[in-house]
């Protein structure tokens, strides 16, 4: 029979398998949970659409993810879905702060709507819009006429249901510096789950005003 091994003087006690494998996944909770606040906090949030003036490309109750990094980092383009603080008189009471709309134009660029076919044009660039909702019996992506140039540090933007939408063409522009983020994705409900577009095949071929 043999005899039980006796550790030699000085030698260090052998660590639990056991604690060493819970000090790693304690490591891994908090390493976890400070990406997730510093990605929530600094790189993406998410947004409830509590009215119709997106439709159809968002709808009430739809939930989206926004890009922070949009404009700080990442310049905006035509097309974005942008949330923005609400400038000022755009909300009423209890609706909120935020507000989201699509960008049409950017500092220096010269909007005007409605060309002989409805459309839209930027910089004297006629765009097709597949998104806008129209009213029935009308090809106009929108009921008023209007010609603007967009001034520095603005952005002129517009819902995609137009005659829902009450936008820059009843408000006037959005200051860059109001804008939180660019929405990317709808994550809710389920079956609404999509990368949002920015229908860069129409919008990349509007020339920038000289």
């Amino acid at each position: 029979m043999s005899e039980p091994t006796v550790p030699s003087p000085g030698a260090e006690p052998r660590k639990r398998p056991g604690w060493k494998f819970l000090r790693d996944l304690v490591v891994i909770v908090v390493v976890a949970l400070l990406a997730s606040f510093l990605v929530k906090a600094y790189l993406v949030r998410s947004f409830y659409i509590p009215s119709a003036s997106m439709e159809n490309t968002l709808l009430i109750g739809d939930r989206v993810i926004v890009n922070e990094l949009v404009p700080g980092v990442v310049p905006l383009r035509r097309g974005d879905v942008v949330v923005f603080q609400d400038p000022g008189g755009w909300l009423g009471p209890g609706q909120g702060d935020d507000l989201i709309k699509r960008v049409i134009g950017l500092p220096g660029d010269r909007v005007s709507c409605c060309d002989a076919q409805g459309r839209l044009s930027v910089n004297g660039h006629a765009v097709d819009e597949p998104y806008v909702v129209l009213q029935a019996g009308s090809d106009r992506v929108s009921l008023q006429d209007f010609s603007v140039t967009v001034p520095k540090g603005q952005l002129w933007v517009m819902g995609d249901n137009r005659y829902e939408s009450a936008d820059s063409r009843v408000h006037g522009t959005v200051p860059e510096s109001d804008v939180v983020g660019r929405a990317f994705l709808t994550t809710w409900p389920v079956s609404r789950w999509t990368v949002l577009s920015r229908y860069g095949d129409e919008w990349d071929g509007v020339p920038d005003r000289g």
